[in-house]
Order: structure tokens, then sequence, then C-alpha cells
């Protein structure tokens, strides 16, 4: 197996960006959703309501990008600003509704249950055509996306390390459930068939796994990817 995409997403719940190369630390692929739009009441925007998140489907409009000078620059197509500029803040807050800030992680956790996520490409082949769904990978806004023959290999993961490359080495912790983000257009996609309901149905509505990182280090589309000996022995 091998690596077959990287994307990052550098303000939580807007569009990301992909990726040839990049760093995984302790937390996870380096600068991934550091920043987030937060409201007065400290909830971040997203596109679900939680105790720590507020629904504003308004999020799905912009794209955050990274800059070589490391700046985040966010886009709704007609204006971009820098993360950090006042406009920026004003411009969010008028497309939300509500005043708005974009702030880096601090001690509420902009991640949601593992430092990163990931997908094989078959289980999206499988979906696709399964369900007869038009689904691209982005709209399960994944971090890694390996490339498989197996539908649904991944979750048989869970409990063990996953090698990319030389250096980093992941524990794949969980399962991801999913929620109604899958389903509207967000990131670069526009979705013309639901599959919430495909996946309550048939797959206790997950899809894809949760990993935290145990090795960091950088990782570069094309690296293989080995899986180590869990519980169930090799796989």
């Amino acid at each position: 197996m091998h690596l077959d995409k990287i994307r990052r997403y550098p303000v939580k719940s807007m569009g990301g960006e992909n990726l040839e190369r990049v760093v995984l630390d302790d937390r996870g692929l380096v600068g991934d959703r550091w920043f987030a739009v937060r409201d007065g009441d400290g909830r971040l925007a997203s596109c679900k309501d939680t105790r720590r998140l507020r629904r504003r489907d308004a999020m799905t409009q912009f794209h955050a990008r990274t800059e070589a000078s490391g700046d985040i620059r966010v886009s709704d197509g007609s204006r971009a600003h820098r993360v950090g500029d006042p406009a920026l803040d004003a411009h969010l807050g008028q497309a939300l509704g509500a005043p708005v800030t974009v702030v880096p992680e601090g001690d509420v956790p902009h991640q949601d249950a593992g430092q990163v996520s990931l997908v094989g490409t078959a289980t999206i082949a499988w979906c696709a055509q399964a369900w007869d769904v038009d689904l691209d990978a982005r709209r399960l806004r994944p971090n890694l996306v390996v490339r498989t023959d197996e539908p649904f290999i991944e979750e048989a993961w869970v409990g063990r390390h996953v090698t990319i490359g030389r250096a980093v080495t992941l524990r794949v912790i969980g399962r991801v459930p999913r929620c109604r983000t899958i389903d509207v257009a967000q990131d670069g996609t526009h979705p013309r068939h639901r599959l919430l309901p495909r996946l309550a149905q048939e797959r206790d509505g997950l899809l894809a796994v949760y990993a935290d990182v145990v090795s960091p280090g950088a990782i570069i589309v094309g690296d293989r990817v080995d899986v180590g000996v869990g519980a169930n022995g090799p796989h």
C-alpha cells in the first residue's frame, strides 16, 4: 500500500489544501486545524451543534491555504484575508451572522476524537459504486488517503500501528462517526446524493478511521504504508 493523498485544514471547518509533503508532530499534521473560528460564547464554528461546536453553515463558503511565508490566507472566492487581519474577523462575522474571531488552539482542542483521520481508496470506490453516490474523498475531510485494494480494510487496523515512509508511525484508535457535513457542499465538493442515510443504515454511521501519532516525522505522497501486528495477527 502507498500514501495517495495528504489533506490539511488550516482553519477548522473550512476547505483545506492538498499537500505533497507534511511533517507530523505529537499533535498530528503540523498546522492542521490549528486555527478555528470562535464566537463570543467560546464555541467553535462548524456544520453541527455540540457542547463545544455551533452550527454555522456559512463556514463552508471559505477555504484556507498556507502560503510560502507560513501565513494562512482565507478566501470565499471574492475576498481574501490573512489570518490575524481584523478585516477577516469582520468579514466572517458578516457571513456567519455573529461576531467571531479566528483563534489559534488553546485549552479547547480543535481536533475531534483523533489526531489524524485516514481512509482507503477502495472504501471510497466501493461506497460510490454500491450506493451510486458521487463520493469524493474531500466530503469525508480526511488527512490521509491510502491506496488500498480491499474496501473498509482500514477498519481492521484499529489497535494496530501503521508505518508511513521511513519514520512516521500511527496507532489507529477507532472508526470515525459521520455527521451531516459529508452531505453539504464544502471543500470544493457539491454533493448530488446523500451519503449519511446509507451509512446510518448499513455502516452504523461510521466511515474512515482515526489515528494518533506514535513516532513523528515527515511523510510524502507515494510513501509506502505498512500495517503492524495487532490482536488478530498480521494483515
